[in-house]
């Protein structure tokens, strides 16, 4: 069964145990479409000069074979294909396809931060993650591939190293636009070091003269303390926090 998701629905969990990836082609944009995609990008790139149109994957459909199995459809694109959201009427237009990371701390709470005024989403709450990048060669886009950019996004925005072999796989979500992130979970981690790491990346980004992507962090035990999170949130991420807490990974208090 194909599945498709309109957009400005919410956010869900597919409950995924095996997931299969496969590459197709991307759809062809009439001159239309890719004139107003171009003078789009271009109008976001004057806004902020930050966003670069590097390679990214896009989510070309999902299919389900079987009640826990899910088959993603994948096409390689750039960045500049975001803009194509802005533009009334296309059909072209591809959602997301990221990783993203369940950092707990050893106390339960769950780590997620805000999107910084350099990123595409500034102000938005979401998990540490991000877009994949296609693989490089002939290398094969699969679960390992997954986890070692789900660990590379993990340290690139939190500071924290943890090897791609320590994430376990986790679920798969979908966002509201259709977008298909994987879940993976990280080892627990004491509090301060969680902090420590996060303090340490910030301050060598802005040492460089670069803004982090999160501009800051905080630590959660449930779904309802997301509104004590001053911004909006990721339409995927209260879904995701409460199937957390009800598998146990709850703790005794929001820490911002």
């Amino acid at each position: 069964m194909i599945e498709q998701s309109a957009r400005g629905s919410g956010g869900e969990l597919l409950d995924v145990q095996r997931l299969r990836l496969v590459e197709t082609a991307a759809p062809r944009l009439t001159p239309e479409e890719r004139q107003a995609m171009n003078e789009v990008w271009d109008g976001l790139v004057r806004v902020n000069p930050s966003f670069f149109d590097g390679p990214v994957l896009v989510c070309a459909g999902t299919e389900r074979e079987g009640p826990d199995d899910l088959t993603v459809s994948w096409v390689r694109t750039t960045y500049r294909h975001f803009a194509l959201r802005r533009v009334p009427g296309s059909t072209s237009w591809l959602p997301s396809f990221f990783v993203a990371v369940l950092q707990p701390a050893d106390d339960g709470r769950l780590l997620v931060g805000r999107m910084s005024n350099s990123t595409a989403a500034p102000g938005r709450w979401q998990l540490p993650g991000g877009s994949l990048e296609p693989p490089e060669g002939d290398e094969p886009l699969d679960m390992r591939a997954l986890r070692r950019h789900a660990a590379r996004e993990l340290i690139e925005e939190t500071g924290i190293d943890t090897s791609p072999e320590d994430l376990t796989f986790w679920n798969v979500t979908r966002a509201g636009n259709g977008s298909i992130g994987v879940l993976f979970r990280a080892p627990s981690l004491p509090e301060a070091g969680l902090r420590e790491r996060y303090e340490a990346m910030a301050a060598a980004e802005k040492a460089q003269g670069r803004e982090p992507e999160l501009d800051t962090i905080a630590l959660i035990h449930s779904a309802a303390q997301l509104r004590l999170l001053v911004g909006p949130h990721a339409d995927y991420l209260e879904p995701i926090v409460t199937r957390y807490e009800k598998s146990g990974g709850g703790g005794t208090g929001v820490s911002i």
